[in-house]
């Protein structure tokens, strides 16, 4: 099967659930939907493969599953660490105002007053809320040697004013001294 263009990693095995061969999986998103409403994942261990799933639930905020092929619990001990990845063609639809966070990383970051915060390089989360992880822009006066801290931003209505896909831009109330 040829792999597919569209692939995005929405998780990764982390390790084994039960005897039976099942694997759990962390999601990178809190309602895993991506993983959950497919039928085959794509695993990049021991190289980028399709993979089929015979059955799969949520578990304490993982994903648990039985892969097509996975057996025993020490095939699926040899998953750990694997990636998984879902084409982005297969993502549930959302609403005008929700966002993948693949959608929001490599996105730049302006704040209202038009000052340039930076890039977001990854997303996490702290439980409530997401959290745009911003790798500042260098100044051009800025000393090479000397690394800025990166911004965490809490992705949520009090700060975020706009995302702007087609501009790959997200404009935030957010001072530069924040």
């Amino acid at each position: 099967m040829q792999v597919p263009d569209d692939l995005t990693q929405v998780g990764f095995v982390y390790g084994a659930y039960g005897v039976a061969g099942w694997v759990r999986v962390r999601p990178f998103s809190e309602d895993a939907d991506a993983l959950l409403n497919v039928e085959t994942w794509w695993l990049d261990k021991p190289a980028m493969r399709d993979v089929d799933v015979t059955q799969c639930k949520l578990h304490g905020g993982d994903v648990c599953a039985q892969l097509a092929g996975v057996t025993d619990r020490n095939a699926a001990e040899a998953l750990k660490g694997a990636a998984v990845f879902v084409p982005r063609s297969h993502f549930p639809t959302l609403s005008a105002d929700e966002f993948y966070w693949a959608d929001l990383i490599g996105l730049t970051v302006e704040n209202v007053q038009g000052e340039h915060l930076g890039q977001v390089t990854d997303m996490m989360s702290n439980g409530p809320q997401s959290i745009l992880r911003i790798k500042p822009a260098a100044a051009a006066d800025a000393d090479p040697a000397v690394v800025a801290p990166e911004r965490l931003i809490p992705f949520v209505d009090q700060f975020i004013v706009k995302v702007d896909k087609e501009a790959k831009k997200i404009t935030v109330d957010w001072g530069l001294d924040y």
